[in-house]
């Protein structure tokens, strides 16, 4: 069976932003093939084009299960009720554990709106905690919306 928070760690530490790599490891379930999850989930890396707002797993979960559990008919005041109430689950199961699902707080930092990405070193890896939240992320996907 595969395992999908290591995929999706692995994917991140080959350099996807924290979105590509949660979407990235779920394509099989989407139907997606990688090129378009990771044309898709690019703009979401560093809390939304590095903006530091809503962590790029976070976003990756809330997409995932716009593709697996969505409504696609306007109107549909059912299926938007439907879909905001997991999507308000998704993010609760993340904070219980990680008390936030902003960016900037879970890394510590202030907010910054330099677009430019910092370089993929040893260094950046050992002191991003995002590892953990990416597979946190992978873990809530897999427990609420593949079973």
């Amino acid at each position: 069976m595969k395992n999908y928070s290591d995929e999706a760690a692995n994917n991140f530490l080959n350099g996807c932003n924290c979105c590509q790599a949660v979407l990235c490891a779920f394509s099989d379930k989407l139907g997606m093939d990688t090129k378009t999850c990771m044309k898709l989930a690019s703009s979401f890396g560093g809390g939304m084009g590095r903006l530091r707002e809503v962590c790029g797993a976070v976003s990756a979960m809330f997409i995932i299960a716009g593709l697996l559990r969505g409504y696609d008919t306007p109107g549909d005041d059912i299926g938007k009720t439907r879909q905001y109430q997991l999507v308000q689950e998704l993010a609760k199961k993340f904070k219980e554990q990680h008390n936030t699902i902003i960016c900037r707080e879970l890394l510590g930092i202030d907010g910054e709106d330099n677009p430019i990405p910092s370089k993929r070193t040893p260094e950046y890896y050992a002191s991003r905690p995002c590892e953990n939240f990416i597979r946190t992320a992978a873990e809530i996907i897999e427990t609420k919306l593949l079973n």
